[in-house]
Order: structure tokens, then C-alpha cells, then sequence
């Protein structure tokens, strides 16, 4: 396959293309998902194809295809620098890059292929059948998926790359009914790791634990409405930094002035506390890589540190246009969409606070557990989320459980008013969407933090 990619770069350099790359992609997935003791779901998907890039002064062409006989590639190179030679906008060239050369493959200490299709049932099986601990849970669900992904890519800087790269995730969901009332909790756990990372969890305690809080949540209350203290959980902290601060510092947007991020290096967003980070290394994270899609090798950027604005993610464009590396967040959803900058493991990094000592000083507040959505909202930075449910704090102590809330504010308020940050960092997984298409892996995150929040109920 590099040597008919490699033929595709010729073609278009032959045509006039001033930077171009092809890559070849087969990716594999298999899907598992039991419910209320039945199987529902058992399949697998596979998708392969190649595309490739054309550039010309600031115009992109590209084309895409499932054939990789010469003469269709050739046809897809031509047409490639066709679109390119159309455009006109405005940009700066590519400037020369490092060439990477070399087979890579992630880690896994046990990679899913070796594990029977058997096997993976029953652990789906079991993990339904934990859920089953009383008479007002009304549905389970389990669902284990994984994917594989090949990589082949060659540009006209020379890279020559082949990686395999893969991700799994597990999860549990439970329904609680009583008088009417239906409350339901999710437990998981997902990375691009192979099967040790479900083998060293207990499953059954995991199916354990969604049931038993959904039960927990039935006796919630509604949850207090203003401006409160407000100890976000790990996931609405990630929600923080990849809805609102992460998509904002998307170079795309930046340069396009759509992000209120603009111009806002070395300046003070945040309390000296906050450090965020999007890492595309970190080891296991659902987002993590070996190479962005455009075989820049994937790194660690601190986008604020110490509470000053710090960088912005690139690829190969946005760095160009402001004179910068990439970042290695060049990423697309597959072989025959565009490439855009996106995150990969975006999180707040860890402070030195216990939650039992935030929680002390708290005489009224709200701890939120969850959440079930997030709006984006790059241009004017305000932060919006739907918490799955939460618990009131009084006088230092966690009282009782909260039904859903919603949680609003400007992020840079949010962050200003964060007076504790604590000692340890929690991952979620997830996919992204470049507005809604383009979805990739990703995961956000972050420790417990105190801020002040604007809260309302259902």
C-alpha cells in the first residue's frame, strides 16, 4: 500500500500541488450490547478506503475513495489538485516539516483479538445480570465495544508511516422505577488499552454500584437554584475544559476570530490554581495517539497555565498561519472527511486539595455527580451543562441527593472564582463533533473544583 500512496504524491506533485499526503485507513469494530438479560446486539463493522490532500498557495482539493488499483489513484490524485487549483483562498504554504518514517503500534498488553467473541459475551452477560440486586430495577443495559484502527501515510515531506491504534470501553446502565418515579445511573470504564483494562475491574461490582445508585436516586430532591458553591465532580470539570475552554482554543476558530480565546496568550484567564492541558500521549486516555492524521506525532500542550492563557491547538494549517508547529491535533473522522484541529485528553490538571477539605468549608452548596450534556460555546465563552444529578452540602456535610440540574456562567467567571482544585484527575470518555459531524475519540477530565456556579433544577 506505501508504494501505490507513494505514486498518488508524485501524480500530484506532477500536477502542481505545492504540499500534499495520501493515506490508506481499515478500521475494524465490534459491538456488543445485552439487555434486561437478552442479547441485543452482537456485530462487527469494517471500513477501509483511502484519501489524500492536495495543497496549492491557501486552497485545499481532496478526494477519497474504496479502489486501489493505480489507475484509480491516479485519477483521485488529479482530481485532488483539480479542487485544489479551484479555490482561492487566501493562506500560508505549508512550511517544511520533520519526516517521519516507521511502524508503530499502542501498546496493549492484552489486545481484544486475542480474547474469544465468547469470552467478551459473557463478561457483557455478567455485567447485566449484577444489575439485577432488587425488584425496582426496571432495566439493565450492558454494552462492551472496541476498535482497531490501521494507518498508512506518506506526504511530500517524506513521512512514510504505518500505526495501529485501538479503543475499548465498557458500560453499565441501570433503571430504577418506584410510585411512579424513574431514575437510572451509569457506571464505565473505556481507553485505548487492550482487555487488561476490563480483566482488572470488577465487574460485578460495577453493575452493582450503577443499580444501587439509581435506587439512591429515587429518593432525590430538587436541587437548590442561584448563584452557589459548587464542587463540580471530574466529569463536569472536563465538561468545563473541552466544551467551552478546549473548543475556544481550536486554532481554526482563532484565526477565524470565532473564539473568545483570541489574542488572550499571556494573559490572566483563570486563578493560579488552573492548569489545562490537552495530551494526546497520556497513557491509556481514550483520545490518546501515536500520530494526528496528519503524521505529526501526537504531544502534550498546556493550554493555561498556572492560570495564564498559554497555547492554542494547531495542525498543519492553523500553524502556518501563525507561525507555529502543530500541535499534533490535526484529526478527521475518516479516510473521506476533512481534517480539522480537535482535542484529544483535555483536562484541568490536579491541586492539592482533599474533597473532604473542600467540602468543609462549604456552609451551603451543591457536589455534582455527572453529566448528561454540554453545549459548546466558542464565540462568546459561556459554560452550560446538565448535571446527572448531585448532593447538598451544609455546614461541611453532604446532606442529601439531588435530582438533575443545570449548571450555567462564563467559563472565565468560573474560573476566576475557583478557590480549590483537588488532588486527583478523573477521565471521561467520549466522541466530539466538529459542530455536529465529524465525531472522533476523545476523553475530558479533571479533579474536583470549588467555583461559583449558577444552579437550577428541573
Amino acid at each position: 500500500m506505501e508504494d501505490a500512496l507513494n505514486k498518488a504524491i508524485r501524480t500530484m506533485q506532477e500536477e502542481g500541488a505545492e504540499f500534499c499526503d495520501a493515506r490508506y485507513e481499515d478500521r475494524w469494530g465490534l459491538i456488543i450490547s445485552v439487555s434486561n438479560r437478552e442479547l441485543r446486539n452482537l456485530s462487527t463493522n469494517r471500513i477501509a478506503g483511502v484519501g489524500l490532500r492536495a495543497r496549492i498557495g491557501g486552497s485545499w482539493g481532496s478526494s477519497s475513495g474504496g479502489r486501489f488499483d493505480p489507475e484509480s489513484l491516479r485519477e483521485m490524485a488529479r482530481k485532488a489538485v483539480r479542487a485544489a487549483k479551484l479555490g482561492d483562498s487566501p493562506g500560508a504554504p505549508i512550511p517544511e516539516q520533520p519526516a517521519y518514517t516507521g511502524k508503530f503500534q499502542m501498546k496493549m498488553r492484552v489486545p481484544p483479538a486475542n480474547v474469544p467473541v465468547e469470552e467478551k459475551l459473557a463478561m457483557v452477560k455478567d455485567l447485566d445480570e449484577a444489575q439485577h440486586i432488587s425488584d425496582r430495577i426496571v432495566n439493565t443495559n450492558a454494552i462492551y465495544s472496541e476498535g482497531k484502527r490501521t494507518t498508512v501515510l506518506v506526504n511530500s515531506f517524506g513521512s512514510r508511516l504505518r500505526w495501529e491504534d485501538g479503543r475499548l470501553r465498557m458500560n453499565a446502565i441501570a433503571v430504577a422505577r418506584e410510585n411512579g418515579r424513574m431514575e437510572s445511573y451509569r457506571e464505565g470504564i473505556a481507553g485505548s488499552k487492550g482487555m487488561e483494562l476490563i480483566q482488572q475491574r470488577d465487574l460485578s461490582e460495577m453493575g452493582v454500584s450503577a443499580a444501587r445508585e439509581a435506587i439512591v436516586q429515587l429518593g432525590a430532591v430538587k436541587p437548590p437554584s442561584g448563584r452557589i458553591t459548587c464542587i463540580t465532580d471530574p466529569e463536569i470539570s472536563g465538561l468545563l475544559a473541552h466544551e467551552v475552554m478546549g473548543h475556544a482554543s481550536e486554532a481554526d476558530e482563532v484565526v477565524k476570530r470565532r473564539s473568545f480565546l483570541t489574542d488572550k496568550i499571556g494573559q490572566v484567564v483563570a486563578d493560579e490554581q488552573i492548569t489545562m492541558v490537552d495530551d494526546g500521549t497520556l497513557e491509556g486516555g481514550y483520545g490518546t495517539l501515536l500520530f494526528d492524521d496528519e503524521g505529526t506525532p501526537a504531544s502534550r500542550t498546556v493550554v493555561i497555565k498556572n492560570g495564564v492563557y498559554n497555547s492554542y491547538l494547531h495542525d498543519l494549517e492553523t500553524g502556518a498561519s501563525m507561525g507555529v508547529p502543530s500541535t499534533g491535533n490535526g484529526r478527521h473522522e475518516d479516510f473521506g472527511r476533512r481534517v480539522w484541529v480537535r482535542m484529544t485528553n483535555t483536562f484541568f490538571e490536579a491541586g492539592d486539595w482533599k474533597l473532604e477539605e473542600m467540602l468543609e468549608d462549604v456552609k451551603f452548596g451543591v457536589l455534582t455527580d455527572k453529566f448528561v450534556n454540554g453545549m459548546e460555546d466558542p464565540v462568546g465563552g459561556s459554560f452550560e451543562a446538565k448535571a446527572h444529578r448531585g448532593f447538598l452540602i451544609e455546614n461541611g456535610k453532604i446532606t442529601k441527593p439531588l435530582r438533575a440540574m443545570t449548571l450555567t456562567g462564563k467559563a472565565l467567571d468560573i474560573l476566576h472564582t475557583t478557590d480549590a482544585v483537588g488532588d486527583k484527575v478523573s477521565m471521561d470518555p467520549g466522541t466530539c463533533g466538529k459542530g455536529t459531524e465529524d465525531h472522533v475519540p476523545v476523553s475530558s477530565g479533571g479533579p474536583y473544583c470549588r467555583s461559583q456556579i449558577i444552579i437550577g433544577g428541573d
